[in-house]
């Protein structure tokens, strides 16, 4: 019997490196966590954890890497694979893509990590059935992913929602924004790094009726707003560890509402925005989905 394909999974993360081996979703062999520290470590790190798993699974029929950004993904472009320019230091220009390639003999997926994370939501998590869906990340920065009938938004490089610029709440005004490129774009004002500027703490160790709730709640659902008049989603998926404070995506909802005055023809914004079905899987089976496109 012909044994299930072998694919190699790299959720790239700006922190961490997220590694696995799977046969399909329902079958994650190995998995591993690596350290974001220098390029030369990590890649290292990742390349052995995948030789050893060559060793005792056999060859790889191809391997997925969803990343952080920017990153290069016009496949005309000699830089294909890379980093761009980034905050993150040492990372600018390295190559992701071509030490895994020439070691593991084998075709590799490659893109953001978000929009890993809506194709894997929409083969297995909130997003089935959706033929238009975005996946918006708000921790440390603000990301986001488009799939558009199946296909993820590149165009001149890739979609980085995180960097609209938003109208300030009436309440805060006068805050600069923590962006070191935009100042107070969505990134800037609502991140975590940004909410901990102004008022020293997460925004789930605020008490509840803090105004910091309503203010971000107002820059995310201008962020829905926007998505709503481009793209007219039909699932927005809110993840990350600012979402996780308790109330949040309720309010979300509700000021997405107020903002579209009923405009767009969505009705339900409790079906329109959700939570993650995936939970903090959708990056690494976003890297599983990309290797899987890679064998067509």
């Amino acid at each position: 019997m012909t044994a299930a394909p072998l694919f190699g999974c790299i959720e790239a993360g700006g922190t961490k490196f997220v590694l696995g081996v799977a046969r399909d979703a329902d079958t994650m062999l190995r998995t591993a966590r690596v350290p974001t520290t220098t390029p030369a470590e990590t890649l290292g790190a990742a390349l052995a954890f995948f030789a050893d798993a060559q060793a005792e699974w056999g060859a790889f029929d191809a391997l997925g890497i969803a990343a952080f950004g920017p990153i290069v993904l016009d496949r005309s472009s000699p830089h294909w694979g890379t980093i761009a320019e980034t905050p993150k230091r040492g990372w600018s220009g390295t190559d992701l893509v071509g030490p895994f390639a020439r070691a593991l003999a084998c075709p590799v997926g490659f893109d953001t990590d978000v929009n890993g994370a809506v194709l894997a939501e929409s083969l297995w998590g909130a997003a089935v059935g959706a033929d238009i869906a975005v996946y918006v990340t708000v921790g440390t920065g603000i990301g986001g992913g488009a799939l558009i009938e199946d296909r993820p938004v590149h165009g001149s490089r890739h979609p980085e929602m995180g960097h609209m610029l938003p109208r300030r709440h009436a309440d805060d005004r006068d805050f600069a924004g923590t962006c070191p490129f935009h100042g107070d774009c969505l990134e800037g004002l609502a991140s975590g790094p940004a909410i901990h500027a102004r008022w020293g703490a997460s925004l789930s160790e605020l008490a509840a009726d803090h105004p910091a709730h309503a203010i971000i709640a107002y820059y995310l659902a201008q962020l829905v707003v926007a998505q709503q008049a481009l793209l007219s989603p039909r699932r927005i998926i809110l993840g990350g560890g600012v979402l996780a404070t308790p109330g949040l995506l309720d309010r979300v909802r509700h000021e997405a509402a107020t903002l579209a005055g009923g405009y767009f023809g969505t009705g339900d914004y409790a079906r329109l925005i959700v939570h993650p079905g995936l939970d903090d899987r959708a990056g690494l089976l976003g890297a599983l989905a990309l290797a899987q496109r890679a064998c067509r």
